[in-house]
Parts: structure tokens; C-alpha cells; sequence
């Protein structure tokens, strides 16, 4: 049974469903002859870690009470004496430094893959010396991979020991169709995307007349939206998947290099209203301009969509016309699509599509990014 050891940064919604998979899939793993050894999971403050991590594992009962605890909005630290193993808390800056020993006790021994499922942009550090410490690295974190030039290079500096198909489109197989026509030789033309699960569905429902006041307050009571819907209105999430994207294809640039469009102006920004405010009073003034456009687009045989335009050196974030009879147009709901064109898909382009979001199909993303790592362990 080749055993592969794994220690887990971010307790959200991502994070506890991929300990829920790990533990439920079991079963399977072993008769593909591999174990997932959990050694560690920690949260915004504390790590929680086996005794001895070249021994010991946290126990599927452990994980299933992280799970429960963490679900509750509880700390690590009231963790319960549950399994059959003993463990161990660290909490502030000692979380990290056991986090580092960790990755330099296994990364040149048995091999540790460090798993960043958190929303934070401290991580890149830690990833940084895992992978330096001859560690495997796999991301659901956006943040890491748009950092600066310098920690990315870092970062894909051995790309067999990096996996990052959940930073776009969740569990799409994005990055991977992408880096085998990498791989093959075939230069890509273009790429333009529709990577926002929440604006797929508000420029869906644009679509049949409803005012962009209306549908926002409706995504985010159906929970589509961050709790601030501006922060996805804004573009920068799909602005993310942008520069991951652009940078896979060996563009040196930054964020600041990227043009964003958002749905929003400045004066309505979370500095200047509060959410209650933006909601009830701010985006009812955004609704006829929105109207205008979803009008002209349909008297030019279009539909607007919220997309990621990747070509020579532009990259560019926004709203865009498109056909109503083309793979983008006919897209509703919360789906995600990236249209690949490259010399051998220039008249039919690659089409990758389905759902792009939600915490079940992000972490089953993680999870086959882990697992297809098994070859580099022993």
C-alpha cells in the first residue's frame, strides 16, 4: 500500500468536504493501493498534528470531529480526546513553524503533500519552503499562483510537484487540457472563459429581463454570492483565474497588468457603503445601464457574459457580447465554459464546460490533484 502523507491548510467549506471525501473514499483508495496519511490540519490560527508524524495519522474519527467543530465556527482548540491516536495543538506563530518541521521531516523522507484549501494570501511562504523542502504542493488557493512573479516562479519551479485544478473551475479539467496542448507543441491563439459561477448567473438571468438589482439580492439569498456581493461584482476572483491562466502560458505579468471591468463604480465600494446600503439603496442605479446594454447586445443577436479574454498580450476581465447560438451564449446558471483556440482547434475551438463551483466539486478537484501524485512516492 504506497502511503501518501498530507497536511491541510484552510478548515472552510473546501477544506471540510476534502477531509469528508478522504475519509468516505477509503474504501477505494486501498483498492487503487493508496492511503491518504492525514498529519495535519489547521485553520486561520491553530494546527492540529499526530504525536509522532513519521508513525502516526489522525484517525477518521479525529477528522470527522474537525469536520463537526469547524462546521460549528468552533476553534481546533476544542477538539475533543476522540480516536484511538493522541494529538497535538499549535496555535499563532508556533502553527506555522511546526508546519515548516513537518515539511522538512517528510518532504525529503516519504514525501508530504501540503494542501492549501484556505483564502489567505499568507500561505505562499509556507508553500514556498515546502516545495523548496522537496515537498508536493496542490491548491484550491488562488492567492499563491497571482503572487508576485518571484514566488510563483518559486512555486512551478518543478511542476511535478504541483497540482492546481481547483484554483479554475473547480474540478474542470482546465489546467490539465491546457497544459497537454502545452505540452504538445500546439500554441494557443486564445482563451476566453466564463469562470465565475456567481456572474454566470446573474448575466443568465440579465438575459431574461429581470433588473441587476433583483437577481443580485436574489443570488446572494440563495447563497451564490460572497456575503459581500461586491467582492464578486468586482472581477477580481475571475481576474485570479485569469492570471493563473495567462501565466501557464508563460506570461510574465501581474495583476496590475490585467484589465478589469467591474460591475460596480468606485463610490459604491466597501469603503464607501455598507453592504446593507449597496443593497437597498447603491445597485437599483446600476439597473438601467445594465438594461441598455442587455437590450443592445439582443438587437445585435447577443447575450452579455461576465468573461476572462486571454490573446497575445492582452488579458482583459469584463462584460462581452456574445452570440446567442455560441457555447458561451447558450450558458445558463452558475456553469462555468473556457473556449480554448489554439492551430489545432482554430475553426472548432476546445470546449470545457459544467459546473464550476460549489465545495463538493472543488474538493473532488483536490482530491484527484493529490492522488495523481501517487508516482512520486515511495
Amino acid at each position: 500500500m504506497k502511503k501518501i502523507s498530507v497536511i491541510l491548510m484552510g478548515c472552510g467549506g473546501v477544506g471540510r468536504q476534502l477531509l469528508q471525501h478522504i475519509v468516505s473514499f477509503r474504501s477505494l483508495h486501498a483498492k487503487m493501493g493508496v492511503h491518504l496519511r492525514v498529519v495535519g490540519v489547521s485553520d486561520s490560527k491553530s494546527l492540529v498534528v499526530p504525536v509522532d508524524v513519521l508513525k502516526e495519522e489522525l484517525d477518521d474519527e479525529l477528522l470527522s470531529e474537525v469536520c463537526s467543530v469547524k462546521s460549528a465556527g468552533s476553534a481546533l482548540t476544542t477538539l475533543g480526546a476522540l480516536g484511538k491516536g493522541e494529538y497535538r495543538v499549535f496555535n499563532g506563530s508556533e502553527s506555522r513553524r511546526e508546519t515548516e518541521g513537518i515539511a522538512q521531516l517528510l518532504g525529503k523522507s516519504t514525501g508530504l503533500v501540503v494542501v492549501d484549501c484556505s483564502a489567505s494570501s499568507e500561505t505562499v511562504e509556507i508553500l514556498t519552503k515546502a516545495v523548496d523542502l522537496g515537498c508536493c504542493a496542490v491548491l484550491a488557493n488562488k492567492k499563491p499562483l497571482t503572487s508576485t512573479l518571484e514566488h510563483y516562479d518559486k512555486l512551478v519551479l518543478d511542476p511535478r510537484r504541483i497540482r492546481h485544478e481547483s484554483t479554475v473551475g473547480a474540478g474542470l479539467p482546465v489546467i490539465a487540457s491546457m497544459n497537454r496542448i502545452i505540452s504538445s507543441g500546439d500554441p494557443v491563439h486564445s482563451i476566453v472563459g466564463s469562470l465565475s459561477g456567481t456572474l454566470g448567473y446573474v448575466m443568465s438571468e440579465l438575459e431574461d429581463g429581470r433588473p441587476l438589482s433583483q437577481v443580485v439580492r436574489a443570488a446572494k439569498t440563495l447563497g451564490y454570492t460572497e456575503p459581500d456581493p461586491r467582492d464578486d461584482l468586482s472581477g477580481m476572483d475571475v481576474a485570479r483565474k485569469a492570471l493563473i491562466l495567462a501565466r501557464l502560458l508563460g506570461k510574465r505579468i501581474i495583476m496590475d497588468s490585467i484589465k478589469i471591468e467591474s460591475l460596480y463604480p468606485e463610490e459604491m465600494g466597501p469603503g464607501v457603503m455598507t453592504v446593507d446600503d449597496f443593497l437597498q439603496n447603491g445597485i437599483a442605479k446600476l439597473d438601467q445601464n445594465i438594461e441598455e446594454r442587455v437590450q443592445r447586445a439582443s438587437s445585435n443577436g447577443c447575450v452579455l457574459r461576465y468573461v476572462c479574454m486571454i490573446e497575445g498580450s492582452s488579458v482583459q476581465v469584463g462584460i462581452r457580447e456574445v452570440p446567442k447560438d455560441s457555447p458561451l451564449g447558450r450558458l445558463r446558471g452558475s456553469d462555468n465554459i473556457v473556449e480554448i483556440r489554439s492551430r489545432c482547434y482554430k475553426e472548432q475551438p476546445l470546449v470545457i464546460q459544467g459546473a464550476g463551483a460549489g465545495n463538493d466539486t472543488t474538493a473532488a478537484g483536490v482530491l484527484a490533484d493529490i492522488i495523481d501524485m501517487q508516482d512520486l512516492f515511495p
